[in-house]
């Protein structure tokens, strides 16, 4: 039906929405972790799988932090990636890095004074400049020179040259490195900027697939429940009020530690069969509603189906109601993913998580040392959580029927 404008009941809650400031506050932040969630490791400084390059010299070291790598070609054939699963998984580094002081070039060796921390410097270590730049054979490397011609032998142990001049300048030109750390590096040299954006997807996964089995569970629970009613009703708000009874976290905590191997799925279903009461509840209202409403007698006087009652006609008028307690579900199943993480109860992955990251460093925090390390990730958790409460308070106003009727005045 369309108001005196012409304009869709549809149409009028999207106009509201979009002009809620708050709310597309939030939904800017919700698209902005959807699109580095999606881009993963194409977009992360650290794109080598679960952002786990560890480089021990320059652990703990502040935001901003900046120093030059030395690039040494791994001595191992290295599997090469294409573009969707370096996207996915990333790619292992083909490189070794070594943070360095400075260095110097004499001749074919590469003498390196590399970074050991604060103001210490340790003892220059020598390379080779082919074994910088190349992948080499090291039972039989093979590596001598004869006039401006160097020699050595590959992997697979086969002998290749390359002119003098031409290997420097390849070393020179592709050797060296300027990293900047943005938010630092955690006890093991990993870049937290790295592990923050990869754990970013972890906390959408969670939010996604709990939101998905709780809509699924409490709108068909709901729904029958509403639709009904008499003993069906009863038993499923038995159900309902039994679920409700017993705290949320503590529910969850009960179904994480049955499961022995949690992995994400786990996760999904221990977080989701958890929050589907809510969801429920209003469905269920929403249902008791509007069964009695002309346009569901006329269905029913048509022969049609209690299932095509339901879902074809009943549903569709009370989405308004079910998005905004998903939008409300979405953000509480990230906070309890984080607490589930936090407390070691989590999915059992080398998947970096906002919520392991607070627990690995939390205690820096009361010693003022490194608080970085776990303001980092609790900030995440709570900027995220809000955004989408602030959509979810975006998408209730909009739907609002009152607020439908102020706006119109």
């Amino acid at each position: 039906m369309k108001d005196k404008q012409g304009q869709s009941p549809g149409a009028r809650a999207f106009k509201r929405f979009i002009r809620n400031r708050s709310a597309m506050v939030g939904m800017g932040i919700a698209l902005l972790s959807i699109v580095v969630a999606m881009l993963g490791y194409l977009i992360t400084p650290d794109s080598t799988p679960f952002a786990n390059e560890q480089i021990l010299p320059i652990n703990y070291k502040s935001p901003g932090f900046e120093i030059e790598m030395l690039k040494v070609r791994k001595n191992r054939e290295v599997p090469s990636t294409g573009f969707l699963e370096q996207m996915v998984s990333g790619a292992p580094n083909a490189y070794t890095l070594v943070p360095l002081n400075s260095y110097r070039i004499e001749g074919d060796t590469l003498y390196a004074e590399t970074f050991a921390g604060a103001a210490d410097r340790s003892k220059p270590e020598k390379y080779h400049l082919a074994n910088v730049a190349f992948a080499i054979d090291e039972t039989n490397p093979g590596i001598y020179r004869e006039g401006e011609t160097i020699y050595y032998n590959d992997l697979d142990g086969n002998k290749q040259s390359i002119a003098a001049n031409e290997l420097l300048k390849q070393v020179e030109d592709n050797s060296f490195d300027a990293h900047t750390y943005y938010l630092g590096t955690d006890k093991y040299g990993r870049d937290i900027l790295s592990q923050l954006m990869i754990g970013t997807r972890v906390s959408l996964m969670v939010g996604l697939m709990a939101m998905v089995i709780s809509v699924i569970l409490g709108v068909f629970l709901g729904a029958l429940a509403g639709y009904f009613g008499g003993w069906l009703d009863d038993l499923i708000m038995y159900l309902v009020n039994v679920i409700w009874a017993v705290p949320t976290i503590l529910l969850v905590f009960a179904i994480a530690i049955a499961f022995e191997d949690r992995g994400l799925w786990q996760v999904f279903f221990a977080i989701g069969v958890t929050m589907w009461v809510e969801v429920a509840r209003i469905v269920r209202g929403q249902v008791i509603s509007m069964r009695e409403m002309q346009f569901v007698e006329a269905a029913k006087s048509l022969g049609f189906s209690e299932g095509r009652t339901i879902f074809k006609h009943i549903l569709p008028n009370i989405t308004g109601p079910i998005i905004v307690q998903a939008a409300a579900n979405f953000a509480t199943a990230i906070l309890i993913e984080a607490g589930l993480s936090y407390l070691g109860l989590g999915a059992k992955t080398e998947v970096p998580t906002w919520g392991r990251m607070l627990s690995d460093n939390y205690g820096y925090i009361i010693s003022g040392n490194n608080s970085f390390l776990a303001l980092s990730p609790g900030l995440a958790i709570m900027f995220l959580v809000l955004a989408f409460n602030l959509l979810g308070n975006g998408l209730r106003d909009a739907f609002d029927v009152k607020t439908s009727l102020q706006s119109n005045r």
